[in-house]
């Protein structure tokens, strides 16, 4: 039975190097079977966090917001492909995750992270680390990072070069912990109602 997994992509950018990272990450799960799909942050383009999807009268949020909302509770986990923005997070992203709370709870996340650089966004991973706890995830301490993406991805998403090699070579361990945790967290949730 395979694993719901979203990975989500946060850039507004219109020259985004980071989609090569997503859709690397999409292809190496739908290869081991996994039921994976990209939500990408600025083709769903919620607004600027004006009101959480909790706080709309039920049936009243928007419909991007609604279908959303339906897509974080039915799945497993989730893999948050974040770009590096002067040693932070990616607003885009980060704003598509605040629209929400419960419907992250009880699941597991991964941090994908990438730049331009030579430190492949890690710094945004770090930050992301916390974040992601605070809003009820357990974060699998297996991460991936790309860069300078320019060289480790192609534009059609292939490694390539040496850091192509690295993180070719690093995804079946990052895979197989999502899927430990996954499962872990299923299991769990069938057996023990979560405690709120």
């Amino acid at each position: 039975m395979s694993n719901r997994i979203l990975v989500l992509y946060g850039s507004y950018r219109s020259d985004r190097m980071g989609i090569r990272l997503a859709h690397f990450i999409v292809e190496g799960f739908r290869a081991r079977g996994e039921d994976v799909e990209l939500i990408d942050a600025k083709a769903i383009g919620l607004p600027m966090l004006d009101r959480m999807y909790k706080e709309h009268p039920k049936g009243e949020a928007p419909a991007a917001l609604e279908k959303l909302a339906g897509q974080i509770r039915d799945a497993d986990g989730f893999v948050f492909v974040t770009g590096e923005y002067n040693w932070g997070m990616q607003p885009g992203l980060k704003n598509l995750t605040d629209h929400f709370l419960e419907e992250w709870f009880w699941r597991p996340a991964a941090i994908a992270s990438y730049s331009a650089g030579r430190f492949s966004g890690v710094r945004a991973a770090l930050a992301w680390h916390g974040t992601l706890s605070e809003m009820g995830m357990v974060v699998i301490s297996s991460t991936i990072a790309a860069g300078p993406i320019s060289q480790t991805l192609s534009e059609d998403a292939r490694p390539i070069g040496e850091g192509g090699k690295a993180l070719a070579h690093a995804f079946p361990r990052f895979a197989d912990d999502l899927a430990w945790w996954m499962e872990a967290a299923k299991a769990q949730r069938a057996r023990k109602k979560p405690p709120y």
